[in-house]
Order: C-alpha cells, then structure tokens, then sequence
C-alpha cells in the first residue's frame, strides 16, 4: 500500500509566483532556458538550469554548474523569493487545458514504496540522466521539481479535493508558452491531511506518468542519505520525495511521433508498396488522417498524407507490449522498412510531441530536414497501467503527457 506523507513546502511569496515558476528542466535546451529567463533574477532556471549563468559553450554537466544550483538556490531563500511553510501540508494542485482541467495531489512519496514496487514503472531510464538529477539533488539536497504520478480513482479523495478548490486558490495564473491554468491550494487542516495519508495507505499502487529519471535520482539519493547517516530513523525527509498524485481517468496522454530523414534506399512509391504487405493505405487530408483507434496510423510523405491500417491477425493482444502500436509502428515499419532498430540511439529518427500538431510533422518534412512522418494513435492510461501491473517496461518514446507540470510551485527540501 501507499505511503505519502504531507510536507513543509518551500514555495514563492504569492505576487512573486509567476517570477520565479517555469517549464520542466528537461522539456527545454540550455538555450531555450536562457532565452525564457532573460533578465528575470528570480526564474527558477537559474535553480534547474543554473548553465545559463555561464558562457554559451559551458557544459550543464559541468561541475561548477551543480555549485551554481546551490549558491542560487541559498540566494533564493536569503532574498525571500523562496520561503517554506511552517507546518506540513498537502497541496491541491491543477491544471487546465482546452477547457479539461486535472487535480492532483502535491505529496512527499515514501522511497522504500519505489523501492519495493508500490510506485510502478512502465520506462527504462538511463544512468547518465539518473547521474545527473542525482548531483543535483545532492547540491541543493532538495526536491527542486515534483514527479508525476498517477493513482486509481479513488471517490473519498475527489470529495476532498472537491470542498477546497470551491475557495480562493493561493496561486492562480495562465502559463507562458504553454497558455494553459494552473492554481494552487495548500492543504492545512490536521483532519484532512490525516484524512488523505490514510486513504492513501489503502491504494496498493502508485503509476509513474513522467519523471522516471527524477524518482529513480531521488530513491537513490535517499538510500544514500540513509547509509551515510549512523543515526538514521527512517522518519527523515530524505526517506521521501516529492510527487504530483492526479486520478487516472482525468489524464490527458498525447500521441507522440516520429519524423525519419530517410526511405533506407527506397523510393516514396516502393516504400508504400513495401507497407502495403502490412497495412491498408488510403489518402486522404490532415483533418481525415487523424487515427480514430488504435492501429491505425498516419504517415506524411512527399506532401501527402496517408492513413495506414493495420491488417487484421498481426497483432498478439495477449501480449501488452507487442499489441501497442509504438511496438507495431517499430517492428513492422521503422525497424522492417528503415533500418531502425534503436529508438535511443539512432541518428535517422526524431520525435514530435502531439501538442506540436501535424503542421509542426509537415514542417520538419516539407524543409527537407525529414523524409517521411508517421503519427500514432496515444497510448491509454488502461495500457500504461496494464504494462507496468505485468513488470513490463514500454518501449522508449511511447507516452507525452499535457499539460507538463510546473516547476517552482513548490520544493521539498531533503532536511529541515
């Protein structure tokens, strides 16, 4: 089971919130980031990407870059554009896009449950990234951006959730870039807090949506603390790191997709005959191209747009990995037809977040930087969970959640 305790957050005076919060460190470049901070001393990349406070051709891996996150992250506490609550709390947390707004939960999640398996993985991560989030929470010895969970919809909590977003949230505001809401209402009440830690304590699973490089670093930063500490307890905050806990069903997963630069030595007309053995194809517009159901697809070539539809009895869904269609799109067309094996590693492929759109897929085309797109149909929520219920891992690039959460709302600091 579940366990989730409430925390003192280290968050932004409310007229300074909109100063200091900011887009995920690892949604955006070096060059980005500095672009978005410009001359703004409070934003928080300063704290999570603390590089363009160097040189242009400084290394983010750079030793002096993890200092940096440190003396800023003191800076921001001195100043007061960080303070910390006096008691523990819960924080409400939502987000509205296209008129759909999620409430989640802002907690501290227990690291023995990712540990042992109450919270579930469905990604491989990679040690280089754990690395780094590692060095980082070391220096500032803080959770500096929450990870995003999903749990199963649970009726006790919606009730909870439901009395106090009916008040004045303590942040509320429209986020650059993104366009969309996000608001923020810290849970005080003794009753509730002990209300919500039991509920919890009921639910045997925790899902990572996004943020498998940042649980992974901060379990294992924790699991550190622990043995370096000869007087360790287990009540420590570093036995705990931060998460964002929204129900299942009100999540919004995007398609994610890919752009090729190359037909592996075909041309345009004998690749769709080579996809012809595998899939029905069939012309059509932007609008009509959109897949409706899984296994279908949308494939953009020479200015064209084509839907591809998989022919029946070549999908085992008995097997939860084989039958999504990043495995299928993988097997049968990038690995198959173009010489793909390895969607981490290879040079010929990118990939396109749906929140970009088709125009952005006809774009990275019609420049001649690509050869060829191909659009899926998301994955669910239902699949997701299924896969990480078995032990599977999906395969990489297979999920793009909306809206990505905010970084800056608030921070868990690994000791008080």
């Amino acid at each position: 089971m579940a366990t989730i305790k409430p925390f003192r957050g280290l968050r932004p005076p409310k007229d300074l919130v909109e100063l200091v919060e900011s887009r995920p460190y690892d949604v955006l470049d070096s060059a980005e980031a500095r672009a978005e901070a410009g001359d703004n001393e409070k934003s928080l990349y300063h704290i999570i990407k603390p590089e363009i406070d160097f040189p242009v051709e400084t290394s983010e891996y750079d030793p002096r870059v993890y200092e940096q996150a440190t003396n800023n992250f003191r800076k921001f506490q001195e100043q007061g554009w960080l303070c910390q609550d006096t008691t523990e709390q819960y924080y409400i947390y939502a987000q509205t896009m296209n008129g759909k707004t999620q409430y989640g939960l802002v907690v501290a999640a227990a690291v023995d449950d990712y540990l042992n398996g109450v919270i579930k993985k469905h990604e491989l991560t990679r040690r280089d990234k754990e690395e780094d989030r590692m060095k980082h929470v070391r220096a500032t010895n803080a959770n500096m951006e929450p990870v995003f969970f999903a749990y199963p919809d649970n009726k006790d909590v919606d009730a909870i959730v439901a009395r106090y977003i009916e008040s004045q949230p303590e942040y509320d505001f429209i986020a650059p870039i993104d366009g969309f809401r996000h608001q923020l209402w810290p849970i005080a009440n003794q009753h509730d807090i002990d209300e919500i830690t039991k509920i919890f304590s009921t639910i045997p699973y925790l899902y990572i949506a996004d943020g498998h490089h940042r649980s992974a670093a901060a379990a294992l930063v924790g699991a550190e603390k622990r043995a370096q500490n000869p007087n360790h307890q287990g009540d420590e905050e570093y036995n705990y790191f931060m998460a964002v806990c929204f129900p299942s069903s009100q999540l919004t997963i995007l398609d994610y997709n890919r752009v090729v630069q190359d037909l592996n030595g075909r041309t345009p007309e004998q690749f769709l005959t080579a996809l012809s053995d595998d899939f029905d194809i069939e012309m059509s517009d932007r609008v009509g191209v959109h897949p409706s159901a899984r296994h279908q697809f949308a494939l953009y070539l020479e200015g064209y747009w084509y839907r591809l539809t998989l022919h029946d009895g070549l999908s085992d869904e008995t097997d939860p990995i084989a039958s999504l269609d990043v495995s299928i799109s993988s097997q049968l067309v990038l690995d198959k037809l173009l010489g793909i094996k390895d969607l981490r590693s290879d040079k010929r492929i990118d990939f396109v977040g749906g929140l970009r759109g088709y125009e952005e897929l006809e774009r990275r085309v019609d420049s001649g930087e690509m050869k060829m797109a191909l659009a899926l149909y998301p994955v669910s929520m239902e699949e997701i969970i299924r896969i990480a219920d078995s032990g599977a891992i999906m395969p990489p690039k297979a999920t793009w959640f909306e809206p990505k959460l905010r970084s800056g709302l608030v921070i868990h600091k690994l000791s008080e």
